[in-house]
């Protein structure tokens, strides 16, 4: 990443004049999937990641997930909000069983839900979705005792001890703040 300009005035392309800018941008702030492994069973088994941008600063992160066939997270509770939308295969909630999303759907979930996501085991295909998460998911065992906590700091942990553990080398995500792009 290029070091940020000083604050100033930015113009358009013709000379005009913009509001001034108190952080502009030396360049765009941008991945590509293509270029990010796959991280296997870096959630749970069956859940693989490609994180995305990983932002502790703000308690925001953001992952594509390739989700197979009967996996299965813990009962979680959202600190935050979360946005997910399905880009291919199906995937529910124990809770809401009629609630399916399919490819297509998009979920916004209000801070404080609590679910337990799975995909069925009937599925033909892997599921895709984009899933962009705002604080912690608390996850609880069985027996309603607490089994651990998933965060951007701790997505951040997972991605370069899995990363390091399956041999894909450093991962590069946008991370949050001033540090940019994290090159891979």
């Amino acid at each position: 990443m290029t070091a940020p300009v000083s604050p100033g005035v930015a113009t358009t392309r013709s000379g005009a004049p913009l509001p001034l800018v108190a952080l502009p941008q030396g360049e765009l702030l941008t991945v590509n999937i293509d270029q990010i492994p796959l991280l296997k069973d870096a959630i749970a088994p069956g859940v693989h990641i490609q994180p995305l941008r990983l932002d502790p600063e703000r308690g925001e992160w953001v992952v594509l997930g390739t989700l197979a066939p009967g996996c299965e997270l813990p009962m979680h509770y959202h600190t935050g909000p979360v946005q997910v939308w399905t880009i291919q295969g199906r995937w529910t909630y124990r809770e809401y069983p009629d609630q399916v999303q399919t490819a297509g759907s998009y979920l916004y979930e209000p801070g404080g839900s609590v679910h337990t996501f799975y995909c069925p085991e009937d599925n033909t295909e892997d599921t895709i979705a984009l899933a962009w998460i705002e604080g912690a998911a608390v996850n609880f065992n069985e027996d309603g005792t607490f089994h651990s906590a998933l965060d951007a700091v701790s997505a951040q942990y997972r991605t370069e001890t899995v990363s390091a553990a399956q041999g894909t080398g450093p991962v590069g995500y946008i991370h949050g703040g001033a540090a940019g792009v994290i090159k891979s």
